[in-house]
C-alpha cells in the first residue's frame, strides 16, 4: 500500500528513500552542520535534527520514528523516548532523541543514518463508557501472567 507523502527539506538534506523493494522504514540522516559533530557521551541523550518535515496525503496514518537495529545493538544507541510518533498534523522538522546506553562515547556526523521512519495507518477509537467488560480466560493478568514457556 502506497502513500504520498510531502517532504520539506531543510538545512540541504535529500530526500529520504528505501534502501530495498522490501525495505518497511526510511533512514533518517543527522541534519548537523558541515564539519562538526554532536558527542552523546555515556548516558547522556541528544536531540538531533534531520532536515525534514513531513506532511501525509491522510490524517488516517502516522509516521513511527525506531531506533536503527544495528546502532542499538552494536553502538548502544537508542531512542530516547523508545519510539517516535509523528502526527499527521504535526509539520514541524523531525527531530531524533538519541539515548547512549554504552560505555563509551558515541559521535554523530553530518549525514549519519540515526533512526528509520516507517508510515502506518491509525484507527480513532470511539471510546464507550461501560459498567463491566467481557470476560476473558486472562482476565486481568498482566506482566508475565500467561509465562515465559
Amino acid at each position: 500500500m502506497d502513500i504520498n507523502v510531502k517532504i520539506l527539506l531543510s538545512r540541504g538534506m535529500e530526500m529520504p528513500a528505501y534502501a530495498t523493494d522490501g525495505s518497511a522504514a526510511v533512514d533518517l540522516r543527522a541534519a548537523i552542520d558541515e564539519g562538526t559533530t554532536v558527542v552523546i557521551a555515556p548516558g547522556e541523550r541528544a536531540l538531533i535534527p534531520t532536515g525534514i518535515a513531513i506532511s501525509p496525503e491522510s490524517k488516517n496514518v502516522v509516521a513511527i520514528v525506531a531506533a536503527r537495529s544495528g546502532l542499538a545493538i552494536k553502538k548502544g544507541i537508542c531512542l530516547s523516548n523508545s519510539i517516535g510518533v509523528i502526527d499527521s498534523d504535526y509539520r514541524g522538522e523531525i527531530c531524533v532523541g538519541l539515548f547512549n546506553t554504552s560505555k563509551e562515547p558515541f559521535t554523530v556526523c553530518r549525514g549519519d543514518r540515526i533512526a528509520q521512519m516507517m508510515f502506518m495507518p491509525v484507527y480513532a477509537a470511539k471510546f464507550l463508557q461501560a459498567d463491566s467488560l467481557d470476560e476473558t480466560e486472562r482476565g486481568a493478568g498482566g506482566f508475565g501472567s500467561t509465562g515465559v514457556k
